[in-house]
């Protein structure tokens, strides 16, 4: 939610819809979720270069779905405990299938805003491409905030506003009142929820894949196999109806590129610290949120804990 605005009804999501169709998906969720594995990969890799703190106690993957980041974490952090949370529980079965003889982890069925966890009990907090499940996610920040030891660290990734922006458009063109595509936050406004929420020092930055598809039938298939299928409140109960779905193809079809059918995916990577204040002069404001290259966070991270 965009801050001094109200919430539209039409766009909101129900945690019960969203856990049923994860659930649905979990089977073939890793077969169908190349994305999601290339997005984990990088995020992985941000977390190496700030080099968190080896001696860390415990570490959640929140949003875990089935457990390839748990995994990752649970190798890094050896002497931490790690735990899997979800909130669908078949994710959390297939996670099942990453845990190791002595790579073994936790699993938690569990809301990401409604944390089971003591307060200032985490070390680490990472998240792949859950926050966009949420109407509001400052209610996960805030939480996380609670249950992060001060100075603890949240890296996070989430789908931006451009994401899926030509299967939006198309269908705007063929059904205007209608809602089909979920609706995604802005870097700055996740900034300032950070801020809002008890973080400190927000590390936000953006990257835009673009992935091509033969027709519109494989897109939406795709996002289906995933569970990321419209289930916002304002959706059509019913079928759409064949007209519909006709002109929304025609007017996605304008687009067709000799790859293919364009989709656009925005992501949003971000990092901060709870309750931390900045306290050098590499870290300048920018519209309510700090950015600084990974490099440079990677250094001050290092010189704080000698």
């Amino acid at each position: 939610m965009i801050p001094g605005d109200e919430p539209d009804a039409a766009f909101g999501l129900d945690a019960a819809t969203v856990a049923r169709a994860f659930d649905r998906a979990a089977a073939r969720y890793e077969a169908a979720a190349q994305l999601q594995a290339r997005v984990r990969e990088q995020l992985l890799e941000r977390l190496d270069e700030l080099k968190p703190p080896g001696d860390a106690r415990a570490v959640l993957d929140l949003g875990a779905g089935t457990g390839a980041a748990t995994a990752a974490l649970r190798g890094r952090f050896r002497k931490a405990r790690v735990v899997a949370l979800d909130l669908a529980p078949g994710m959390l079965r297939e996670a099942g299938r990453h845990q190791r003889l002595f790579r073994r982890f936790d699993r938690v069925l569990a809301d990401a805003a409604a944390l089971p966890f003591a307060d200032a009990s985490l070390d680490v907090a990472f998240s792949n491409l859950m926050l966009q499940w949420f109407d509001d996610p400052a209610r996960v920040f805030t939480d996380l905030s609670r249950a992060l030891r001060p100075g603890g660290l949240l890296v996070f990734s989430t789908f931006g506003p451009d994401t899926l922006r030509e299967l939006r458009d198309a269908w705007a063109a063929a059904d205007p009142d209608g809602v089909h595509v979920n609706r995604f936050i802005d870097v700055h406004d996740l900034g300032g929820a950070l801020q809002r929420s008890g973080f400190a020092e927000p590390v936000l930055d953006v990257d835009r894949v673009r992935a091509h598809h033969a027709d519109v039938a494989e897109l939406l298939r795709g996002l289906k196999a995933i569970g990321a299928h419209n289930v916002n409140a304002g959706r059509a109960r019913a079928l759409t109806g064949r007209r519909r779905y006709a002109a929304m193809t025609a007017a996605y079809e304008t687009l067709r590129t000799p790859k293919g059918l364009p989709a656009t995916w925005e992501i949003v990577y971000g990092v901060a610290w709870a309750a931390h204040a900045p306290r050098d002069e590499d870290f300048a404001m920018r519209g309510g949120e700090t950015r600084i290259d990974v490099a440079t966070l990677a250094s001050r991270l290092r010189r704080r804990r000698t």
